[in-house]
């Protein structure tokens, strides 16, 4: 049996990440991805059964990573505000330098693509960003609404902003990252 090598499973996912971008989640097949990646169509079916076992595996692989990065530096010691805005700069940072990742992610939350396990999943990874506004609602910091709603908010902010930086071809700069946080926290400040 021929042992699966880790750069070809992300050879695969670079080139998923940026087909979806390009066409859609519906658009793509495995031969465009294989295309894509450089690989044959059979040795993609060696890592992946089909495109829905890829799709799902791609999803889970990019929501594990950018939680991880988001929480890279918070310290739950650092003041709320403080750590808050690290995981809010972590995340505005993340999904800058990783568009088509966002533009997949997005289209995997609306899917039929993710099975519920993955989505199970998904929710797990969440967790972090529950407890974080659960934490500043303890300390009476954010505002007593329900915790996804904020999150969606939150999260909302951060992605129409990376949108707009995007497609407009603009550097973001400073004074606009921190007017936007700014509005964000006044937002859900409490």
């Amino acid at each position: 049996m021929k042992l699966k090598d880790d750069r070809k499973v992300e050879l695969i996912f670079e080139a998923a990440l940026k087909l979806v971008a390009q066409k859609g989640l519906s658009g793509i097949t495995m031969g465009d991805i294989s295309r894509e990646a450089g690989i044959a169509t059979g040795t993609l079916y060696v890592y992946f059964t089909g495109k829905d076992e890829l799709i799902n595996a791609l999803f889970a692989a990019s929501r594990a990573n950018s939680v991880q990065v988001a929480f890279r530096g918070y310290e739950l010691t650092t003041p709320f505000k403080l750590g808050f805005r690290t995981v809010w700069m972590n995340i505005l940072r993340y999904k800058l330098q990783h568009f088509e990742e966002v533009v997949f992610l997005e289209q995997c939350y609306h899917s039929p693509y993710i099975t519920e396990e993955t989505r199970e999943r998904a929710r797990e990874l969440a967790v972090p960003f529950y407890d974080l506004i659960e934490r500043g609602q303890q300390e009476m910091l954010i505002k007593t609404a329900d915790t996804g709603l904020l999150l969606t908010f939150m999260m909302g902010a951060i992605n129409e902003l990376v949108k707009q930086t995007h497609y407009s071809n603009e550097t973001l700069s400073k004074k606009k990252i921190d007017l936007t946080f700014d509005l964000c926290w006044d937002a859900l400040k409490a």
